[in-house]
């Protein structure tokens, strides 16, 4: 592995483990449990670093090209950044015996990954699509980043292969708005975020939407989040917080970024770099994602050029960071 890239990864963990130490000095301490520490086994991380040095594959050659696209964007975009705190690390999950860095984006196939880490760290059965999804989500099946010692943070950060997975903010928005608001699994989202809504910014709301949230309109909830005093309350729901507030790609160093638009390719190459390219990652129906594309372009359909703009301003790291376009639909003028 070059040196340049080792002493990047110790700066980043030297600088986490600093911040770390400040705020909360005593973590509970843990051992590693990798099976490839100080084993014969290259670990993924290695291994991607391997293929960098050797001829490349086309998909290797794209992920190296947007590691080099996020860290020139974050270098051109952002300024001086605060020290991460412990909380800042929850989303970044672990997989100890594989050498592995998840940091989960809702929206973006994160349930499916969460079954894919269940399976190959032996929490689940061996199919992750026979998992279910609320066992996937269980508080305390996967352990986060945050719960390790500084010392240990640091271990993982130089020596794991770290990764996330991404979404046209606009379409991850969409999909937020319908799974939650719109048409969710169950009335909890509605009831505790839909009833606010209403009653902030509906004028004369009828009594049963109230206490139900049940008929939020999409132009309310994209009022919801540009309005000021949401934010003033306290941090984004995960499920519309920005990929970069909950990943925080500026300060970690993620080694492959991959994307919702290409996802079984980048699944494919993530499992591959960990060595169990026979675990299949559970990918949506091929329609699936031109039926996500043209519902965010109706419900996008009715908002004014001034809201459009707005959102845009609101998501617009997360747009510069991994290199997305504006959307066809999206009418800034």
């Amino acid at each position: 592995m070059g040196r340049r890239l080792w002493r990047r990864r110790a700066l980043v963990a030297a600088c986490l483990g600093a911040a770390l130490l400040l705020l909360r000095p005593a973590f509970e301490n843990r051992a590693v449990g990798s099976s490839w520490l100080g084993g014969k086994r290259r670990s993924p991380l290695q291994m991607l670093y391997d293929l960098d040095q050797g001829p490349r594959s086309a998909l290797a050659e794209v992920h190296r090209q947007r590691r080099d696209l996020l860290r020139r964007a974050c270098s051109h975009h952002t300024r001086r950044q605060r020290l991460l705190r412990p909380e800042d690390l929850r989303h970044v999950l672990v997989d100890d015996a594989h050498g592995l860095l998840y940091c989960y984006v809702p929206k973006v196939a994160c349930t499916n990954w969460k079954r894919v880490l269940l399976a190959l760290s032996g929490r689940g059965p061996g199919d992750p699509r026979a998992i279910p999804a609320h066992e996937a989500h269980a508080p305390g099946r996967l352990p986060s980043l945050a719960d390790f010692s500084p010392a240990e943070v640091n271990r993982r950060l130089r020596a794991y292969l770290a990764f996330l997975f991404v979404r046209e903010p606009f379409e991850r928005l969409a999909s937020a708005y319908r799974n939650k608001l719109q048409r969710p699994w169950s009335a909890t989202f509605q009831r505790r975020f839909g009833t606010g809504i209403v009653r902030r910014l509906r004028p004369r709301p009828d009594p049963d939407a109230l206490v139900r949230g049940h008929d939020v309109r999409f132009a309310e909830f994209l009022a919801y989040l540009l309005d000021p005093r949401t934010r003033r309350d306290g941090p984004f729901n995960e499920h519309w917080e920005r990929a970069h507030a909950l990943c925080h790609p500026c300060r970690l160093r993620y080694d492959v970024v991959g994307k919702f638009e290409t996802l079984a390719e980048d699944a494919a190459f993530v499992l591959s770099l960990v060595g169990a390219p026979g675990l299949r990652f559970p990918e949506p129906p091929s329609w699936a994602q031109a039926a996500a594309r043209d519902r965010a372009a109706r419900l996008f359909r009715d908002i004014s050029p001034f809201y459009q703009q707005r959102l845009y301003g609101l998501y617009r790291m997360d747009f510069l960071l991994f290199n997305y376009s504006h959307p066809s639909y999206q009418r800034l003028r």
